[in-house]
């Protein structure tokens, strides 16, 4: 039973009242009464306030004018203080309206409500009771108000000489009463027109279902809040638009605010709907491209008055809580959800006996709430977290504000002692006592408190759009006459034309959207329990980039860590476990000559396995050492001493026998073949040292050869002072006779030189040494390639097998004259020489490394060792230090010593002179034939000499 303010109200049906006042049930719910009651009162007010008198009929009509605007404006505050007494349940049987007749009707659709009662719903069709009053939705319907007031002023449409009327309606956030509204907006009898646009709504839910409808006339319907990415598809709502970006654009922002702050294991709270379901996919779609894991996907319903409410806030409470490493939540609800949804999670977390620090988190606010202060309810700041929301652009709200100092001062109230007026502000003075002023002035002061600047510029934008296209249709024609301009006309201008506000250009894009980004903003406290927006950054939806680079270094946000597993540090790569999250990961080290050089890397990178290498769990690659045997090497500097004590050797016994060179000891060394061995040992002792240092082409060509011809010469030497030997000792006369006219010693060392030159040079030319690179795990050896180790096998083999017969030939000789017996010598030399390179074949074939060269350089140096040693030395020793014995007499008796032991006859040769130039020990015979052209006197041939009978009966009676 309605207990009415005013005796005279018309009774009739719920469902047929379009036009209401404020009135009250038995139950204290606020109701509206007709507008054309309060109207009449209204007018009564005026009269009084006028005098009543007949004069003033003029004047009344112009003040009726003046206030018509300013009382629609009072109701909708009205209704707002009005419901402020209660939060639950409080409403009307239909969405209260606010019209104002103009030559183009603009319809809105506000949440002025934020849900309808679903509960004693019956089979009958009529409209749900709206409930739960919102105070934003009612200052966004101010701001069209408002909009259209200020163009009507304005010489956009009094050039044209039309105005604009609105038909505001409340959407009560739910489709069906949208479509109800809607269908009023299109049904619209005389004296009202029907709407040539439509302004909203906000939510993308409804906004789907409204453009269904109004896409079947081609009316526009331009959108300030709803942002879901379908509604850019023009194939299916041609006719709809909006005056800010689409959730595509706004995700993308997200994920590269939490990929700038390497944010990967988030978790995602949204509604249910055609808003929260296309956002939370495209998010999820963006944020896997980018690498950042959705820990949980959390869908509250849409309604909260939703019998399952209070269980999935309360799950969605407990997830947060039990997922502590899930620091960053994005947050696609509406500021009622994050309402319950921030005190259910402080209540469990005082329930489970932890400190208020563990329920703050880092919330990403969608558009939905990011402007919404009022969505953290009772608690602080300091208990819910940080709070980054992405906002619309932000325009100049002074005619706005403006518009709420004069509700606030009562310049656009009125005054009366009409009962509506009365109950109005009783409702909202209770026992408070409030004056006619102070309620005005408390009912701004709430508006202005739940202004969001960024949706009031795009209220404003679109009314903006509508007038400038209606203005661009009505400069050519006439526009007054009913039916002269179609609502399809309007959408065509809307279209091609571009439009200004606060002299910036605006213009929609192919999909019917005006992109102009997102103010990035933080949430902060001023001390007072209030919460301040701070505009850190803005988002460019062209090129997805932050103009303030400073944002992405905020301290507030850079201590902060949302990850599922810690971060790999170089050295390390992510290992994901089969079904996990790639967010989800243990850290394995990368193995040898692989490396990481960033935190969290997918893989291990490998290293330049020709000039790099890196140990295990390795963050670079370290350059390969380049080794070969250097000459400051301690061993390569033993060895080069050795190669160099034996050249200065060389030099001295060189020097020594050629200042010798007449003595017998010197011509029993060989004479010129003592010289030439003594060079090509200087020549070996050379080759030596080219094993040391970084080897070139030319040193690992030369090195090998230079020590095969040289070697091959000294032993070569040394064989035919080995033949000599034996053909003067060895062989009888017969024999000696032929091989001494084959004896022809530099014929013989020629010959044997020349089979290795052959040897060298094709080696040299088919597979010449060359320098190479050894690829080795963490170093790089430079070494010689012997080209040909057949080649060099042979070459070797050549100097053995000469070694060789040198040594069988000096060890049949072992038991000549002491002063011929370099038999002995030999021997010692060759064995060594063929010890040596024997035991080198098997060192150098298992031997890799470094010291290679150094294994033959040291075969060299005991070769070249054992031939000055063994030949050499000796002879020096005679010379320096037993001088006695390199004489000529001392010659003829040791070999007079050595024939009185034989059967053979023995020829003597006596010199009148001491001065004997002596040729042993190469005699080509001992018969006195042969004594006579190896034995000279004076340069001189001698004469041979037979015994005497004395020596003969000397010779018989020692024997």
């Amino acid at each position: 039973m309605l207990q009415e303010s005013d005796s005279d109200f018309p009774q009739k049906p719920a469902v047929q009242v379009r036009q209401f006042k404020i009135m009250r049930d038995e139950w204290g719910v606020t109701r509206l009464l007709p507008l054309r009651e309060v109207g009449r009162a209204v007018r009564q007010n005026l009269r009084a306030a006028g005098g009543g008198g007949s004069g003033d009929i003029s004047v009344r009509g112009k003040v009726e004018d003046m206030a018509r605007p300013a009382l629609a404006g009072a109701l909708l505050i009205l209704v707002l203080v009005l419901s402020l007494q209660t939060r639950h349940l409080v409403g009307s049987d239909f969405p209260p309206v606010a019209t104002v007749p103009g030559d183009f009707m603009i319809g809105g659709l506000f949440p002025i409500h934020e849900d309808v009662n679903m509960q004693n719903r019956s089979f009958d069709p009529q409209p749900p009771q709206c409930i739960r009053f919102e105070e934003r939705g009612l200052s966004w319907a101010l701001a069209m108000v408002n909009a259209i007031e200020v163009l009507n002023s304005s010489p956009i449409l009094t050039e044209v000489n039309v105005t604009l009327g609105y038909h505001i309606l409340d959407s009560c956030s739910d489709v069906s009463t949208a479509l109800r509204a809607t269908e009023d907006l299109l049904q619209r009898v005389a004296p009202l027109k029907p709407v040539t646009a439509v302004v909203g709504a906000s939510s993308s839910e409804i906004s789907i279902a409204v453009a269904r409808l109004l896409t079947l006339n081609m009316i526009p319907q331009i959108s300030y809040a709803s942002t879901a990415v379908i509604l850019s598809d023009k194939s299916r709502f041609p006719a709809f638009m909006r005056t800010i970006p689409n959730d595509e654009h706004q995700t993308a922002a997200m994920v590269t605010l939490l990929s700038t702050y390497n944010w990967t294991w988030v978790g995602v709270v949204t509604t249910d709907g055609d808003y929260g379901r296309s956002a939370l996919e495209n998010f999820a779609s963006e944020a896997s491209e980018s690498g950042i894991c959705v820990a949980f996907r959390l869908v509250l319903p849409e309604s909260v008055t939703n019998p399952n409410i209070q269980s999935s806030i309360r799950d969605t409470a407990e997830t947060i809580y039990n997922n502590p490493k899930v620091q960053v939540i994005v947050s696609f609800a509406k500021p009622t959800h994050m309402v319950y949804l921030y005190q259910e999670l402080k209540d469990q977390t005082l329930r489970a006996g932890q400190s208020q620090k563990s329920m703050r988190r880092l919330w990403v606010a969608s558009d939905s709430w990011a402007s919404s202060s009022s969505a953290r309810g009772n608690l602080s700041l300091e208990e819910i977290g940080q709070v980054v929301g992405f906002t619309f652009k932000k325009g100049n709200l002074r005619s706005f504000e403006s518009y709420l100092n004069r509700l606030g001062s009562g310049e656009l109230s009125f005054k009366g002692k009409d009962r509506l007026i009365q109950e109005l502000y009783t409702q909202l003075n209770g026992s408070k006592g409030y004056t006619d002023s102070e309620l005005a002035s408390k009912a701004a002061s709430i508006l202005k408190e739940n202004t969001q600047a960024d949706t009031i510029f795009s209220i404003e934008l679109a009314v903006s759009a509508i007038a400038q296209a209606v203005a661009s249709i009505c400069r050519s024609r006439e526009c007054k006459s009913p039916g002269a301009v179609q609502p399809w006309e309007v959408l065509q201008a809307l279209w091609m034309h571009k439009f200004t506000l606060e002299a910036h250009s605006y213009r929609f894009n192919s999909r019917g959207d005006i992109n102009l980004g997102y103010d990035v903003t933080l949430w902060s406290s001023d001390g007072r329990n209030d919460i301040i927006l701070n505009v850190v950054s803005e988002y460019h939806v062209h090129n997805n980039s932050f103009t303030n680079q400073s944002f992405m270094q905020l301290p507030e946000l850079q201590d902060i860590i949302s990850k599922c597993s810690n971060s790999c540090i170089p050295g390390e790569f992510k290992k994901t476990a089969e079904g996990q999250h790639t967010c989800c990961y243990e850290c394995v080290s990368c193995t040898e000559n692989y490396y990481t050089n960033d935190t969290d890397m997918d893989l291990c990178l490998s290293c330049d396995p020709h000039t790099q290498w890196s140990p295990a769990g390795s963050s670079s690659c370290i350059p390969k050492a380049l080794l070969f045997f250097s000459w400051k090497d301690g061993f390569a500097v033993v060895l080069l001493t050795f190669s160099a004590l034996g050249m200065v050797l060389v030099l001295l016994v060189s020097a020594l026998f050629l200042y010798h060179r007449d003595t017998p000891v010197v011509k029993a060394a060989g004479g010129p073949l003592s010289h030439i061995m003594l060079f090509s040992l200087m020549i070996s002792y050379t080759s030596a040292i080219l094993f040391v240092g970084r080897p070139t082409h030319l040193q690992c060509k030369a090195r090998q050869v230079l020590y095969g011809i040289s070697f091959t010469l000294c032993v070569s030497c040394i064989l035919v002072k080995t033949l000599k030997i034996l053909l003067a000792f060895r062989f009888n006369l017969e024999q000696q006779e032929v091989l001494r006219r084959l004896y022809q010693p530099y014929i013989i060392i020629t010959l044997c030189l020349a089979m290795q030159a052959v040897t060298c040079i094709c080696w040299l030319v088919f597979a010449s040494p060359f320098r190479e690179i050894t690829i080795q795990p963490t170093t790089l050896l430079e070494e010689c390639h012997e080209g040909s180790y057949l080649a060099f096998g042979v070459m070797l083999g050549y100097i053995a097998v000469l070694a060789f017969v040198c040594f069988i030939c000096a060890f049949k000789g072992r038991k000549l004259p002491h002063q011929y017996n370099e038999a002995k010598f030999i021997t010692f030399s060759m064995l060594l020489y063929l010890i040596s390179w024997l035991l080198f074949i098997p060192i150098y074939v298992t031997t890799t490394g470094l010291y290679v060269p150094a294994v033959e350089m040291v075969v060299i140096l005991l070769s070249n060792y054992g031939i000055l040693c063994c030949h050499f030395f000796p002879k020096c020793y005679i010379i320096l230090l037993k001088k006695e014995q390199n004489t000529c007499s001392a010659f003829r008796k040791n070999l007079y010593e050595y024939s009185s032991k034989t059967t053979d006859s023995v020829a003597v040769t006596e010199s009148s002179d001491s001065h004997c130039h002596y040729r042993p020990p190469f005699i080509p015979e001992i018969s006195p034939s042969f004594f006579q052209s190896a034995v000279t006197v004076d340069n001189k041939p001698s004469t041979p000499l037979t015994p005497s009978p004395q020596h003969q009966a000397g010779r018989r009676s020692s024997i």
